[in-house]
């Protein structure tokens, strides 16, 4: 067996929770099996397999989420001056995260050491310092006048921009691959509206009946490209 692990402060434990149900199902297919454990103020996911290099993708992407939306959020949260409600503040970070994902994860991908002992943290301190100063410069530029106005434009704009198609059931979101997006549990707090502004989608297909709140929201942020069945 070869081993995968990924390490990680307690506190930020959730992260390490996500990456651990990114990946358990994936080292069980590969006929391995996974552990999360938590000691002396660290977090860990043990992954054996008996080729790691079949695991390597799904856990490098799982790590690039951690880094490129979890990490980012909880920055996002601290540096932004803009007076919106909690909810709106926090569609906001998920918006500019979105934004920029595909460049922020490719600049982490790069960025990645060896996935068979990795501290996430590390990599976050020592290796992003680059993508850290532009998402200060980012924030910086928000004036602090910012509102929900100019939020229900931006997630517009950001729809208009993308050709991504992503399904809605219930109170869950699926990419077009009908798998299950979780990405919002890396802001603290899995829900639909969050889900579906990450996923920087330009359609959203309802399949039947949605919670009102997720209606109501689709109403108002992507009426133009929310489609109802």
């Amino acid at each position: 067996m070869e081993r995968l692990l990924l390490t990680e402060r307690c506190e930020h434990g959730a992260f390490l929770s996500y990456l651990y149900h990114r990946l358990a199902g994936e080292a069980v297919r590969l006929g391995g099996r996974s552990e999360l454990a938590f000691a002396g103020g660290r977090a860990a996911v043990r992954l054996e397999v008996p080729d790691a290099r079949a695991l390597l993708p799904a856990a490098a992407d799982a790590v690039c989420e951690v880094l490129a939306i979890g990490y980012k959020f909880r920055f996002l949260e601290q540096r932004l001056n803009v007076c919106l409600p909690r909810r709106e503040r926090r569609l906001f970070a998920a918006a500019l995260i979105a934004a920029d994902y595909a460049g922020d994860r490719r600049y982490v991908r790069e960025r990645l050491p060896s996935l068979a002992e990795c501290a996430v943290d590390g990599v976050y301190c020592f290796r992003l310092g680059a993508l850290r100063e532009k998402w200060e410069t980012i924030a910086a530029c928000i004036p602090a006048g910012f509102s929900a106005p100019d939020l229900v434009r931006f997630c517009a704009y950001l729809a208009g921009e993308s050709r991504r198609t992503v399904y809605v059931k219930g109170n869950s979101v699926y990419r077009d691959d009908f798998s299950l997006l979780t990405r919002s549990r890396l802001t603290g707090g899995e829900d639909a509206a969050t889900e579906i502004v990450l996923s920087d989608a330009g359609v959203i297909c309802c399949l039947g009946e949605v919670e009102g709140s997720v209606g109501d929201f689709l109403q108002k942020y992507y009426a133009q490209c929310a489609i109802f069945s």
